[in-house]
């Protein structure tokens, strides 16, 4: 009688059962799902990373060649204008203006911004060397950052900034985003980080990754 009891009554201990809360245990189920974000996650950082390889290289190019946007026609690198003289000479504000005014149209100075903007463009946009281009792109974006001066309320002649955040404009934003995408291996989908990662002196030297 008592084991006729006990059957009845149940012990505590259960199988799982597919009709409970209406769900169904699947094997693997679980490590599915997890590659599935992995793998939407690994596409989204991908897609981040090729635009914003292509601000990098849409800008070089109209700097060189004047497609009439940033840069006017007829006033491109080739066209034997200075892609730095109008940014860095118009500075009027922050504690480097007159440093930024002295490297306004400088041999040097045009070669390093533009071959910088070039070499973080295809490094982005082909995934490779992220972490060399996360260095080169944060210094970039913090000198223009300094040009720009956002914590000033005011320029240097009295009027008015115009400054719409003190801290936080677009530079600082992509240079976190450069930073994030070296940190994950943005290049390893939709670019050839896996293959750059392969290389012998790539291998041997991490701070090329």
């Amino acid at each position: 009688m008592a084991m006729h009891q006990s059957t009845h009554r149940g012990s505590g201990f259960h199988l799982p059962s597919s009709r409970r809360n209406g769900a169904v245990s699947v094997p693997g189920a679980a490590d599915s799902v997890e590659a599935g974000a992995l793998t939407a996650r690994a596409f989204v950082f991908a897609s981040a990373r090729v635009l914003m390889g292509f601000v990098f290289l849409w800008a070089f190019l109209d700097k060189t060649f004047g497609f009439g946007y940033a840069t006017a026609s007829g006033k491109g690198w080739i066209d034997g204008g200075s892609p730095t003289e109008g940014f860095l000479g118009h500075v009027a504000v922050g504690p480097m203006e007159s440093t930024f005014h002295s490297w306004a149209g400088a041999a040097w100075a045009d070669w390093l911004f533009m071959l910088g903007l070039l070499g973080v463009g295809l490094a982005l946009t082909a995934g490779v060397a992220l972490r060399p281009a996360a260095v080169a792109g944060t210094v970039m974006m913090a000198l223009m950052w300094a040009a720009e001066w956002p914590p000033a309320k005011h320029l240097s002649d009295g009027s008015a900034s115009m400054s719409t955040n003190p801290f936080a404009d677009y530079h600082v934003l992509y240079a976190v985003l450069l930073i994030a995408l070296a940190a994950v291996s943005a290049g390893d989908a939709l670019g050839l980080g896996r293959l750059w990662a392969s290389l012998p002196i790539v291998r041997d030297h991490a701070w090329l990754r």
